[in-house]
């Protein structure tokens, strides 16, 4: 009898190539992938979420089909799916006695510990491989990060730039400098030719997929149509070849411009499907590489992307996977305000907010300074509790899995782990806001009024954040120069500042 193997591929895993497959033989091993009503609503993601990864997976087992392999794919609705991976791994075991289950190493810390308690379950080898998607593995991020008083993604992207040789000249950058980002901080102009990402019209598999996500997930957060995600490999790589034509040359000068209406600019729209597996990493830097060696990109667009995808994306799952399970619950200010309501409807007279929420509702996207500048932000000014903003990223943007959100949110947007993973909280008044879009020039709040019921309140709680935290915060030497402003103001600017500030607050609640 032949002993054969089950090879679990999940929904982020969509990777011909994932080590779980790769020593595997596909006349003899059955691969099993699974739409688990557990995965969809440990938070309500959104709908246009749910149904890119579904119509992708059910894709990804056509493809590995033709390409020969025997696939025991269980859909949704399917009679008996027990609406988790370990149900439908121990089904499937019952189904095919393999003698052995293998499945490349998930994402998410929940995940990992229910994996763990597989074999001992159900008595049958499991087998856990390396996610090496990844450059960085997690023994070599532990390396790095052993000894070090602080863990500044800066230096540990130096070191990636060096071992995968992107933009190096021997051991030396390209362009003699690492980091162009002081090029990139450009704001808008009104008179940009902005281009789109490319748009897909969803086939009969994911017209079928939109159907089941309507009619289960009709109380998820988000629009579900128009869909126009890519949901194959083909798709993603011919929404890759797109960016670099028209959008990657400006990619550099306006990545944390904002403009009404103007919801892409030229973002890249890619990391949805980097994150899903049908876009390799290190080949879409190398893409990038070429564009810029080929005079197509200028550095500053080239370098600040790569920057994204082997310094940023790498340092936060190693931040993540070295700090879990209790990262998750840091909370350095204390913050305990409820989410407000408005992050789910978009319904509130602050148009920067009201722009990036509406924007998040229909799209499942927002680009980096959006969630960073304005719904994190704001959050972290106004005493959201870390966790419940975490739950709503989590929750609402096609691109987000626990490994990379998490470090994202609880470290570098609002501050929750004390500087594990920034340097200063990203707190900024309205002035920031007014310099890098034209969100204010339509808001009924006026951003050069610092206190009053007419002033923009981002002016306000600038002020009132830095004070309420000040035991926490004076030491910083990056808020040095902020601190120092606030003690020359006059006791009564100091009060309305706070008195602005809690007025709001209080409206908000």
């Amino acid at each position: 009898m032949i002993e054969r193997r089950l090879i679990l591929v999940l929904g982020d895993q969509l990777s011909l190539d994932i080590s779980s497959l790769r020593a595997a033989e596909p006349g003899r091993d059955i691969v099993l992938m699974a739409e688990v009503t557990e995965e969809a609503t440990y938070v309500k993601h959104h709908k246009k979420k749910i149904a890119f990864l579904f119509a992708a997976m059910r894709h990804f087992a056509a493809e590995l089909e033709q390409a020969g392999w025997q696939v025991d794919y269980v859909r949704l609705d399917d009679p008996g799916n027990t609406g988790s991976f370990t149900g439908e791994v121990e089904r499937a075991v019952e189904r095919h006695s393999p003698s052995q289950v293998v499945v490349t190493e998930p994402g998410e810390w929940r995940v990992r510990q229910a994996m763990d308690g597989w074999q001992e379950r159900r008595g049958r080898p499991v087998e856990i491989r390396a996610d090496d998607r990844f450059i960085c593995g997690h023994d070599e991020f532990a390396a790095w990060a052993a000894g070090r008083k602080q863990l500044r993604m800066e230096y540990f992207y130096r070191e990636m730039r060096r071992k995968t040789g992107l933009l190096m000249e021997g051991d030396k950058p390209v362009g003699g400098k690492w980091n162009f980002d002081a090029e990139n901080r450009k704001p808008p102009k009104a008179d940009l030719l902005l281009p789109e990402p490319k748009q897909f019209a969803p086939d009969p598999t994911t017209e079928t997929v939109l159907s089941l996500v309507d009619t289960r997930f009709a109380n998820h957060f988000g629009d579900l149509k128009p869909f126009w995600f890519g949901v194959t490999r083909r798709e993603a790589e011919a929404a890759l070849a797109h960016f670099l034509e028209v959008a990657l040359p400006s990619f550099g000068d306006y990545q944390d411009a904002m403009l009404t209406g103007h919801r892409f600019l030229y973002h890249s729209v890619l990391s949805l499907y980097i994150n899903a597996g049908l876009l390799d990493p290190l080949a879409v830097c190398r893409a990038i590489e070429a564009a810029n060696h080929a005079g197509r990109a200028p550095l500053n667009a080239a370098e600040g992307f790569i920057r994204q995808i082997i310094g940023w994306r790498e340092y936060v799952r190693g931040i993540y996977w070295r700090e879990m399970p209790a990262y998750a619950e840091r909370n350095f200010f204390g913050a305990n305000r409820p989410l407000p309501g408005f992050y789910w409807t978009g319904d509130t007279d602050l148009t920067c907010l009201r722009e990036t929420i509406t924007q998040t509702k229909q799209e499942a996207y927002a680009h980096h300074i959006q969630r960073l500048m304005i719904t994190g932000n704001f959050a972290m000014m106004a005493g959201v509790a870390p966790q419940q903003i975490h739950e709503w990223y989590l929750a609402v943007y096609a691109d987000a899995y626990e490994w990379v959100e998490l470090p994202n949110v609880i470290g570098m947007s609002q501050f929750a782990d004390g500087g594990v993973l920034g340097s200063k909280p990203y707190a900024a008044g309205g002035n920031y806001i007014n310099r890098m879009s034209d969100y204010c020039a339509n808001c009924r709040y006026d951003v050069k009024q610092k206190t009053g019921e007419n002033a923009c309140p981002f002016n306000a709680l600038y002020w009132d954040f830095l004070a309420r935290n000040a035991v926490r915060l004076r030491g910083n030497p990056r808020l040095t120069q902020q601190y120092r402003s606030w003690d020359r103001m006059e006791a009564t600017i100091q009060q309305a500042y706070r008195d602005s500030a809690a007025q709001f607050l209080n409206r908000l609640t």
